[in-house]
């Protein structure tokens, strides 16, 4: 709790910016998606059910991205993307990791495709909830001093860094 405001106490780096976190985001989308993809396919061949196959692989998809980012960011700091955009997500003390719950809040986004489980109507609120997400993290990474975004803030004042 000793760096400057937007600072780890550390002095690590400087708050990471969009650019960096929107290539992190997009590496990581892409190993989890393949993952995702492989497990949607091995569903819809054991199902015989276009419903269910349907239903489990929101969940499945949902929970395996939530996992992932709350996984990584609560272990390690960083997901694979972040590692390689050398980028590390802080808790609220600027020191440590976030936990799990923080490292969930701050990705719940992730999980608005649990929404797909609704038939037809439920892969358009999923969208619209995605693009509606995106647009607040934009909007506020760029207008935000400390580039937290609205999601940063719900976990509790999380906050991503450049460490190199």
């Amino acid at each position: 709790m000793g760096g400057a405001p937007g600072m780890p106490a550390s002095g690590v780096g400087q708050p990471g910016n969009l650019a960096d976190r929107f290539v992190a985001r997009l590496i990581d989308s892409v190993i989890v998606g393949v993952v995702g993809v492989v497990l949607n396919v091995v569903l819809a061949f054991i199902s015989n059910s276009w419903f269910l196959t349907g239903f489990i692989s929101a969940l499945v998809t949902a929970a395996l991205y939530l996992g992932y980012f709350g996984y990584f960011e609560s272990t390690r700091g960083q997901t694979i993307g972040k590692q390689v955009m050398k980028l590390k997500v802080f808790g609220p003390d600027r020191v440590s990791n976030p936990t799990l719950e923080q490292a969930i809040r701050r990705n719940i986004y992730m999980g608005f495709g649990v929404a797909r489980v609704i038939p037809i109507l439920g892969s358009v609120l999923s969208g619209l909830a995605g693009i509606a997400a995106v647009i607040v993290i934009v909007v506020n990474i760029n207008n935000d001093p400390q580039r937290q975004h609205w999601f940063d803030k719900f976990a509790g004042g999380t906050q991503v860094i450049k460490i190199g």
